[in-house]
């Protein structure tokens, strides 16, 4: 059986309430939608794509999880929260003891191809693409979804170097076996 994916990004965030928290490390994926972020779900809603789909799978981060709500509210779709979507990690031990940027840079450098002489503790690409194909699977009985997430997390499904607006849609069929 295959399904039929649309996936969306989440919409433009914001994060100023997070830094007048001093929230660092995972404490920054509460960050929520700026206005224009809720406009860019409201308008995603609208799009003919999503017709057809039966159920909405969204990151558990604040930011995907608002645009996911927006879009289950306007098409009336059901909403699952799905915790295995949630965005690449750029450091696995959760210490977040050096500057992230710097994990990024290394991972886009390296292609996610993790090697011992890395200086970051970045989740690499195959790991991220398992963790991925792993959490979508339990949806295969669905002929097609919606898959709310971030831009690393929905290029495991199209190609490393794919870049994904706010709110952008990319369409992928998966095959299960």
């Amino acid at each position: 059986m295959k399904t039929k994916i649309i996936l969306i990004r989440h919409g433009e965030p914001r994060y100023d309430e997070v830094l007048e928290r001093n929230y660092f490390g995972m404490g920054f994926d509460l960050g929520k939608l700026t206005d224009r972020g809720v406009l860019q779900a409201e308008l995603r809603a609208k799009d003919p794509i999503l017709k057809g789909a039966t159920l909405i799978v969204s990151s558990p981060y604040t930011r995907a999880l608002q645009t996911a709500a927006i879009i289950s509210r306007i098409t009336q779709i059901p909403l699952a929260v799905e915790n295995d979507l949630h965005e690449w990690m750029p450091d696995t031990a959760f210490k977040f003891d050096f500057d992230m940027s710097k994990s990024y840079e290394e991972y886009m450098q390296a292609k996610g191809i993790r090697e011992a002489h890395h200086n970051y503790r970045w989740e690499s690409y195959d790991v991220l693409s398992k963790r991925v194909y792993e959490a979508i699977k339990k949806y295969q009985d669905h002929e097609k979804i919606i898959v709310v997430c971030h831009g690393i997390v929905m290029s495991t499904l199209t190609r490393f170097d794919d870049i994904i607006e706010h709110c952008g849609v990319r369409e992928v069929e998966l095959s299960w076996t």
